[in-house]
């Protein structure tokens, strides 16, 4: 059990290998049987971290025995653990939809999903800034090729663009790493917060720097305005459960901004500190305006749903900027969430395109779908959810958030746009919900009806949503904890795995 924190990491990185073996790649069957059952073990695996972490601490893992700052170390702490159960979560509900008949539709779907769990996971783990770039680009790759699933001329136009932008982010991530390692003289990230307020004079300016393209490329990783014209395009045409799995994608970024601008240089980094804030502030703003607007002109569900991951985003990013207890704590929970919810209704929206014929999920008059009970119910209850109305998670996450604005006397520049956010949801949802399943002609001759399968899969979103309003106190409490955690630091050493 000592080894338990490097198994998310070598469950998905053994089993894609696996799922690539020729015993397995040439059986659909296997294939689904298999990554379902290595799906489990993730999210077996991610819970009792949590629990072991709620208990015993952060856990340390230096990997081979070489201690920080010079090997490779893997921190555990409570945001790593909560985020690594939500990824596991997500991985299986996308597999066992997946398995509904959208594997089909090419191949290595299943392995695919295992690289960029591989690369989520280990962004998340990681104690060090050159090892998060290793897994940025590993979630990276596998989203390139998951992105074309299936193939067809407009996902191939959006991963050309959705490619060539990642590549420059990455080119400005070396560049970034090599400034810091030239001015901290180390790249492990708590080793980083210790010596960033004893930066010599003549290299702050050389620091400042790295940190601003540090900012820039996990901007463009969370989508962050004027760097998030990306992802609606690219959401919009992805497989339903890749875009799924793609929801947790943008809220890498986010936790990137946390260990990094909110650890190495915040209050405690001397003349580096909160560099990044004066930033973040208008940014932020300017990203949750431009969603709202980008929502109210959506044309399709799948493009609604990408417009309201950005406003999502948005809405994280004044809670980075606050940068208090009270407001990572609600950003914790507010990213489960709508990670969740987002996920839910790509998913959803993925079975109305099976149903619905040509018009796909377009907001056009059309044929109705063949199960409007079921699918409308779906839709209603995923509908929720986005929009922040209760019962559902989205109220008391967005309630936190307004509370953490209101507890920093800084509620006249959050609450205006949440609250406008929420309603820019409130009408395309309403509106496009009447159109497809209301305005209908003629009749739906289509025999698709939704598998038990990815029926099984959207419930387990479904049901995940209230659950998190009736363990609201305890989710919050745990967030609490991981706020704590990173607003004090990563620890250097500690107890080791």
């Amino acid at each position: 059990m000592q080894h338990l924190p490097v198994l998310p990491l070598l469950i998905p990185l053994l089993g894609g290998v696996l799922l690539l073996s020729p015993p397995l790649a040439t059986t659909l069957r296997r294939q689904r049987v298999t990554g379902t059952l290595l799906a489990l073990l993730q999210l077996a695996v991610a819970v009792y971290l949590l629990l072991q972490v709620d208990q015993q601490g952060t856990l340390v893992y230096a990997m081979g025995e070489w201690q920080a700052p010079f090997g490779i170390v893997l921190v555990v702490d409570h945001l790593a653990t909560l985020l690594l159960v939500l990824t596991a979560f997500l991985l299986l509900c996308v597999q066992l939809y997946s398995c509904g008949g959208e594997d089909q539709h090419g191949k290595f779907l299943h392995p695919l999903l295992m690289f960029q769990a591989l690369g989520i996971q280990g962004a998340f783990l990681t104690g060090d800034l050159f090892n998060l770039f290793v897994f940025f680009e590993i979630l990276l790759i596998a989203s390139y090729a998951l992105l074309i699933h299936g193939g067809g001329p407009q996902k191939t136009l959006a991963n050309v663009h959705y490619v060539t932008l990642n590549l420059a982010g990455s080119a400005l991530f070396l560049f970034a790493l090599g400034i810091m390692y030239g001015t901290f003289g180390t790249l492990n990230m708590a080793d980083m917060q210790q010596r960033a307020a004893h930066i010599p004079a003549n290299n702050v300016q050389l620091a400042k720097s790295g940190a601003m393209l540090l900012l820039v490329v996990f901007g463009l990783k969370s989508a962050m305005m004027p760097l998030h014209f990306w992802l609606p395009r690219a959401y919009a045409v992805a497989p339903a459960p890749v875009a799924a799995l793609f929801a947790i994608m943008t809220k890498v970024g986010i936790y990137s901004l946390w260990r990094v601008h909110s650890s190495i240089f915040g209050d405690n980094a001397g003349d580096l500190a909160n560099i990044a804030q004066p930033w973040l502030w208008p940014l932020a703003w300017l990203t949750l305006a431009v969603g709202v607007v980008a929502t109210l002109a959506s044309q399709t569900l799948r493009a609604l749903t990408a417009n309201l991951v950005i406003v999502s985003i948005g809405s994280l990013l004044l809670m980075v900027a606050l940068n208090t207890l009270e407001a990572t704590t609600s950003a914790i929970y507010y990213m489960i969430h709508s990670t969740l919810a987002t996920a839910l209704m790509f998913l959803i929206a993925g079975l109305i395109i099976n149903q619905r014929g040509k018009a796909e999920d377009r907001f056009v008059q059309a044929r109705p779908v063949a199960q409007p009970a079921l699918l409308g119910a779906l839709f209603f209850l995923a509908a929720l959810a986005l929009i922040g109305m209760p019962p559902i998670s989205g109220f008391i996450g967005k309630a936190l958030m307004l509370k953490a604005a209101l507890a920093s006397e800084q509620a006249g520049w959050i609450w205006p746009p949440i609250l406008l956010a929420s309603l820019a949801a409130l009408i395309m949802l309403s509106r496009s919900g009447g159109t497809l399943f209301w305005r209908t002609r003629g009749e739906n001759s289509n025999p698709t009806r939704v598998s038990p399968v990815q029926l099984t899969a959207v419930c387990l979103l479904v049901i995940a949503l209230p659950l998190m309003v009736a363990f609201a106190d305890t989710i919050t409490q745990y967030a609490q904890r991981a706020a704590q955690d990173m607003l004090l630091g990563l620890k250097v050493g500690g107890d080791r795995a």
